[in-house]
């Protein structure tokens, strides 16, 4: 089976180029895509775009490979990685290391390969690329015999929803899985992958993998004893052969790239004659630059003895230095292993104080249900306030230790920049009714509506300002300025300013504000409550986007804080016409849900919870129970735990997957420091609540998956 896959295409003028070159070779136009990618090289080349020569040098090294001339696919890695050590390109230092996974993959250095593979991840976070490094991982595992990993990555391929090539990666996760369970004997479950593996190809012109597909039944069939589908498969295989596959069009495959290579190298050759030329003409200017360098040699001899006895001094200031810079490492090292054991410890205190915090938070939601008197109300408010406070406190902690554990990376996608702030004071505005104190937005009409940045932790980031602000102005004026700063063609900056004129912060206290559990005073936190992390929140988030922030105070006035971001601009999006779904009260009678929970109290706290809205439930109490019940059951929605002995909340969603895809399964865990939302839902998750979680928020996610699910269903 092939590992060469079809890479994300860079948005550049040489999109059509890449676009017309990713369809020739998916149809197995060798030579056409070879001779387009020509092109596009010789259109760099003139504009002198380093990242678009680099791009057009990558996709030229992976067609060589499928040609296997692997010295040619070496020869045009070399040219990249001579023009990547020259500029700053993420987007080609991931492909090169793709390129480099699979040269290691071929020879036989698979654990290498993956090593590579993960380095190249972690460069580039495009849903494409991550989706060909998924199918890349697959083929390495498979080799490795390590077929469960294979399954988890190519089951998560088959319900892709990639942006370019869905149909593509579904035909090679159908035709890894096909080849997977012939290894493992499973012939019943191969034959149905490559039967599904042979209509994608045919209905989407992939021939390489029509061919792949009638190979791969026909020895399944075989295997089966369905001899009459074997001889039907190998007809077909010989049919394909005959005119796709024949001696002339691999001839003029191999003429066409051996052209193309011969002819790059003569310009190269070329380059260097002109360069040998010019030197030549130099030369007699070079005989007296040689008198001069002798008389300069003549005045260094006199220099040397002097510098001899400094170099001593030198020798053994080094000595000192090294000796130093030692205790400094063995300084840094303990520091290190200090940090990542309080990361550690923060990690899993935060982690296992949400279990048992959820049963509070729970149990005291149920009991306020059941009508209370009024003095028993009075403490169960009491409790619930400090279960929230309790639970925002483990979240803030658990953000910090995430960033300072370099476990947040900023993501890059499209949003309207406006929407995001209005949602976040729309959420605040009754703090502010309770604080009697007004919200202004002041937005600049000038900024692009369609915006390329991280708009979820923008969205911590105002949550915070504006909620500080909030809790230290009564009865005052909040203001919130968004102002176009700078604009040069994609690239915009954008000035962001939160101000009030509330209690203000004193000089002394202004350089220390920003540090953890800090609030400017006793009296201050006593007044006005919190754990003082929120800042500490704001300034480590915006060090992922390079931006720092600036505080203006004057005690008794009010402050505000500054900080500008860069984002890129995408003006040629077209507004989306979007069918609002009125949030609202869902009628949930007569609903009937999996419940997928290990811990006993849990299980009680969530079927109550679930009764009070009248909705039936069936527990599972492992991932191998609710695979079972999902089997012989329909539900309207499965509500997944993540971690539970045996297999895992996320396998288990991966098997329900296999044989349904339209429950809606929502993630219902206590998400640790290790965990990664996105694996959620490339296993199959709909949607992820974690653990312990507010009702209100409870019942709208399942309200959401289910019926606004079939709203949009109906209106699309």
């Amino acid at each position: 089976m092939s590992l060469y896959s079809q890479d994300s295409v860079p948005v550049r003028n040489m999109d059509p180029y890449f676009d017309e070159a990713r369809k020739l070779r998916n149809q197995n136009k060798i030579d056409l895509a070879l001779e387009t990618l020509d092109k596009a090289a010789e259109e760099a080349e003139k504009d002198e775009d380093v990242k678009g020569l680099i791009d057009c040098y990558h996709e030229l090294a992976l067609l060589y490979l499928k040609l296997d001339k692997e010295s040619d696919t070496q020869f045009y890695w070399d040219r990249a990685s001579v023009l990547l050590s020259d500029i700053a390109y993420p987007y080609g230092d991931a492909i090169h290391k793709y390129i480099e996974a699979i040269l290691l993959f071929q020879a036989d250095q698979s654990y290498q390969a993956l090593f590579m593979l993960n380095e190249a991840k972690q460069l580039n976070n495009d849903r494409n690329f991550f989706n060909n490094i998924l199918l890349t991982e697959a083929m390495v595992y498979m080799k490795l015999e390590k077929y469960e990993s294979a399954a988890k990555n190519l089951n998560s391929l088959i319900v892709n929803s990639d942006i370019y090539e869905k149909d593509y990666l579904s035909t090679r996760a159908h035709l890894g899985l096909s080849e997977l369970n012939y290894q493992k004997e499973s012939f019943e479950e191969s034959a149905k992958h490559g039967e599904e593996a042979l209509a994608l190809a045919n209905n989407n012109g992939f021939f390489l993998e029509v061919r792949q597909a009638n190979e791969l039944l026909s020895k399944v069939y075989s295997k089966l004893g369905a001899y009459q589908k074997a001889w039907a498969n190998s007809q077909n295989l010989l049919d394909i052969q005959d005119s796709l596959f024949t001696i002339d069009k691999v001839k003029v495959e191999a003429k066409t790239a051996d052209k193309i290579r011969d002819d790059y190298k003569t310009e190269l050759i070329a380059r260097q004659d002109n360069t040998i030329q010019e030197l030549k003409e130099s030369q007699n200017r070079s005989e007296l630059t040689a008198i001069l360098t002798s008389a300069f040699l003549i005045i260094i001899s006199l220099l040397a003895v002097s510098l001899y006895r400094n170099n001593q001094i030198k020798l053994k200031t080094n000595d000192l230095l090294q000796t130093k810079n030692r205790e400094l490492q063995v300084a840094r090292d303990g520091a290190v292993q200090a940090m990542e054991a309080k990361t550690n410890f923060l990690s899993t205190v935060s982690h296992e104080l949400r279990t048992p915090l959820y049963a509070v938070t729970g149990l005291t939601h149920l009991l306020l249900e059941e009508n209370p008197s009024d003095h028993q109300k009075e403490h169960l408010k009491a409790l619930k306030f400090s279960g929230d406070y309790l639970l925002n406190f483990i979240n803030d902690i658990l953000h910090i230790n995430k960033i300072d554990a370099n476990k947040l990376e900023p993501l890059n996608m499209e949003f309207n920049l406006k929407k995001v702030i209005n949602e976040v004071m729309d959420s605040l505005q009754q703090s502010a009714k309770e604080n009697k104190t007004k919200l202004i937005l002041d937005y600049d009409n000038e900024i692009p509506k369609h915006l390329m940045s991280d708009p979820l932790k923008l969205s911590q980031v105002f949550m915070n300002l504006i909620g500080n602000a909030i809790k230290f102005t009564r009865g005052g004026i909040v203001e919130v300025i968004c102002k176009l700063k700078e604009k040069n063609g994609e690239d915009v900056t954008i000035y962001f300013e939160v101000k009030d004129n509330g209690i203000g912060i004193s000089k002394e206290k202004q350089q220390s504000i920003f540090d953890g559990f800090e609030q400017g005073s006793i009296q201050i936190n006593r007044e006005y409550g919190g754990t003082g992390l929120g800042l500490t929140i704001v300034k480590s988030l915006l060090g992922l986007f390079e931006s720092k922030i600036e505080l203006q105070s004057t005690l008794g006035e009010g402050s505000s804080f500054i900080f500008e971001i860069d984002m890129k601009s995408k003006e040629e999006l077209m507004d989306e016409v979007v069918f609002e779904i009125t949030k609202g009260e869902y009628d949930f009678k007569g609903l009937h849900i999996m419940v997928v929970e290990d811990n006993k109290i849990n299980q009680v706290i969530t079927k109550k919870m679930l009764n009070k809205k009248e909705i039936t439930c069936d527990i599972a109490s492992s991932g191998e129970e609710a695979v079972m019940l999902a089997k012989e059951n329909t539900y309207d929605a499965i509500l997944m735990d993540i971690h539970m002995p045996g297999i895992s909340g996320e396998e288990a969603t991966i098997q329900i997957r296999t044989f349904d895809q339209t429950t809606p399964i929502i993630a219902l865990t206590a998400i640790s420091l290790d965990d990664s939302v996105e694996s959620f839902y490339a296993a199959g998750c709909n949607d992820v609540v974690t653990k312990p979680f507010k009702p209100e928020i409870f019942y709208q996610k399942i309200g959401e998956n289910i019926f606004d699910k079939k709203i949009r269903t109906s209106l699309s």
